[in-house]
């Protein structure tokens, strides 16, 4: 394919502007690398692998094979160092910040980050392991443990979200809202990292469920597809400014289960322990403990298609 010489001056004029628009955009900074989707999510990979070992890959049990996770740790380590230190050098360029505080509570050294994150590694694997147990005893179709965690959506997303939810939790910028979007560009669940998840937590079939920044779930919650634990307002100061950080999603206390489509909406919302909320059903006020919500029956019609 060839193009005429007479088309260059107006690329060339279209450049130009899109380069002076990220110029000031930028106000003369230049900013170093952000950190890499596929190298972010092949360290995601990796630590999947060292939580349920011979799963996803053919490598052999930790018991059968010593080395193998201290190599692999060590692997793992170097690339999270690298990729944090972009994410942490980029934001402080920016001068952004992570959830309203400074970034990176803790310390801003890659490697002290990295090292955090990795020794809080067994609380992340007990938990997961309570996720697909709560998966295997509500779940009559699933016939091993084993195939939850190769098969089910929900399993992979809510993995993603516990490994993002802990580098937040350090302060570390970008790479928690990078694998939560990747895992619900992937499996169609879209959790929010900031949100706080107790154990036992089982999402079934999962597509369309939506939890929010600021939701706060109890131990032995089950959602349903189409789920959305949402805000109800945005909340501004009186400039108009959002109010970042103010508790704006529901609260489900233990053993909560949430039927498909149901919407869930607002920060002083709380649905109490033991309580079920019916599908399609839509709240925006709290639920005493041990309640069920349902939406009365609709009428049926039916009639000859001739």
């Amino acid at each position: 394919m060839t193009h005429s010489p007479s088309r260059a001056p107006f690329a060339d004029t279209i450049a130009t502007e899109l380069l002076g628009q990220i110029e000031c955009c930028r106000s003369g900074r230049e900013l170093p690398p952000l950190p890499g989707v596929d190298a972010v999510m092949e360290v995601v990979f990796e630590i999947r692998d060292l939580l349920f070992p011979g799963i996803h890959s053919p490598a052999a049990a930790a018991s059968e094979r010593p080395g193998w996770y201290a190599a692999r740790l060590r692997a793992v380590q170097a690339t999270l160092t690298t990729e944090i230190a972009k994410a942490v050098l980029h934001c402080r360029s920016a001068d952004l910040r992570v959830q309203g505080t400074a970034i990176a509570r803790s310390s801003t050294d890659p490697e002290v980050l990295t090292e955090h994150f990795l020794q809080r590694l067994p609380a992340i694997q007990r938990l997961l392991q309570s996720d697909v147990e709560s998966a295997f005893q509500n779940d009559p179709a699933a016939k091993t443990r084993d195939e939850i965690i190769l098969c089910y959506p929900g399993i992979e997303a809510v993995c993603i979200y516990r490994l993002a939810h802990e580098l937040l939790d350090l302060g570390v910028p970008y790479l928690p809202r990078l694998m939560t979007e990747w895992a619900h560009r992937r499996t169609g669940i879209d959790i929010h990292p900031g949100a706080r998840i107790g154990a036992s937590f089982f999402i079934d079939h999962g597509t369309g469920v939506v939890i929010g920044e600021t939701c706060e779930i109890g131990t032995g919650v089950t959602l349903y597809q189409g789920v959305t634990l949402g805000a109800w307002s945005f909340p501004r100061d009186e400039d108009g400014n959002l109010i970042r950080g103010a508790k704006r999603h529901p609260t489900l206390e233990d053993r909560v289960t949430i039927y498909s489509n149901a919407t869930i909406l607002g920060g002083t919302t709380v649905i109490g322990a033991g309580s079920q909320i019916g599908s399609s059903v839509s709240l925006n006020r709290s639920v005493p403990p041990n309640t069920i919500v349902t939406i009365e029956r609709p009428s049926l019609r039916f009639r000859d298609a001739a």
